[in-house]
């Protein structure tokens, strides 16, 4: 059994997978309390699905681009849990979690968090191999910087405002928007990936394992 914490961002979530179904998620919208909300959380999830910490087989945390405040909550909770029960430990990139939840497409895809300061955090994806993969790049744009970059047919999801929304769906040969409801972030999709990602034999240290965070002269605020 994977236990999946991902407090990247406002969007905190946790669940717990075993390979063939997801059987208990939660999620919810933090302001500024993630050190507060997330270890409850998790202890009243693993209290409604009557499993213990002794009972986890692995955990997946999700490592950034984030909140600075938030990927270090969420980071030493799943290292602590890990190294407490000597648990394997996956850590996913947050942008491949709402990747993979997304349609395959033809077409690029351009996954979004909110990076602070009317910023986005923005990574790029194509298809291969029946999977949405990175290109390895992580920029941080404006909303005008975004719409100025796309100018070939491009799927579009994440974490976008109504203004966002407004200013991209101008572009409706070029831009083809996510509905709010496929881009919220589930931690079952992390779930999902660290499971696959485990069982490859894919884990990591739970002593160097590191956040994704955007270069320091611009840092995501909780």
């Amino acid at each position: 059994m994977l236990l999946a914490l991902d407090s990247s961002t406002h969007k905190v979530g946790i669940a717990l997978y075993d390979g063939v179904q997801v059987l208990g998620e939660m999620m919810w919208t933090s302001r500024q309390f993630h050190t507060v909300e997330l270890a409850p959380a998790v202890a009243e999830l693993l209290t409604r699905m009557d499993v213990s910490p002794a009972q986890l087989s692995a955990l997946a945390v999700a490592v950034g681009p984030g909140s600075f405040t938030g990927l270090r909550i969420g980071l030493a909770l799943a290292k602590g849990l890990a190294l407490a029960q000597r648990l394997p430990l996956v850590g996913v990139p947050t942008l491949d979690i709402l990747a993979a939840a997304q349609p395959l497409l033809e077409i690029p895809m351009a996954a979004v968090l909110q990076a602070g300061r009317g910023r986005l955090a923005v990574g790029w994806y194509r298809v291969i191999q029946g999977e949405w993969r990175s290109d390895g790049r992580i920029e941080v744009l404006s909303s005008e910087e975004l719409y100025q970059r796309l100018q070939s047919p491009t799927f579009v999801c994440g974490e976008l405002g109504q203004d966002e929304r407004r200013l991209l769906g101008r572009k409706r040969k070029t831009v083809l928007l996510a509905s709010p409801a496929q881009s919220v972030r589930r931690p079952a999709w992390l779930a999902e990936l660290a499971w696959r990602r485990w069982q490859a034999g894919q884990v990591d240290d739970a002593a160097t394992l590191s956040p994704i965070y955007l270069h320091h002269s611009l840092p995501i605020p909780e």
